[in-house]
């Protein structure tokens, strides 16, 4: 079941990530956690589209891409929907 974010978890999810995109250590590390489900959908639903015999799963494939996502030398997301975005390409060329 997917979770419903509120208003105050949108607004909090900014912040969040505002604070990882300064290199904030804490607000990196605490990215993950707060953003895994959405990941872990969109990772799924790249999967549908690749080859059954695909040697990464929907899992493999976030946590591939969450470590090029913050092992970046300069990290351009402002807001939660530029995070979801760069995400989103990251995994598309990790699956390329």
């Amino acid at each position: 079941m997917a979770s419903v974010l509120t208003s105050t978890d949108l607004s909090s999810l900014n912040e969040l990530v505002e604070a990882a995109n300064g290199r904030c250590r804490g607000a990196v590390d605490q990215l993950l956690p707060v953003v895994y489900d959405e990941l872990r959908r969109m990772a799924a639903d790249y999967l549908r589209g690749e080859r059954m015999d695909h040697t990464l799963d929907a899992t493999a494939l976030v946590h591939e891409a969450y470590m090029k996502l913050v092992n970046q030398r300069t990290i351009g997301w402002n807001d939660r929907k530029q995070f979801f975005a760069v995400a989103s390409k990251v995994m598309r060329r990790v699956l390329v």
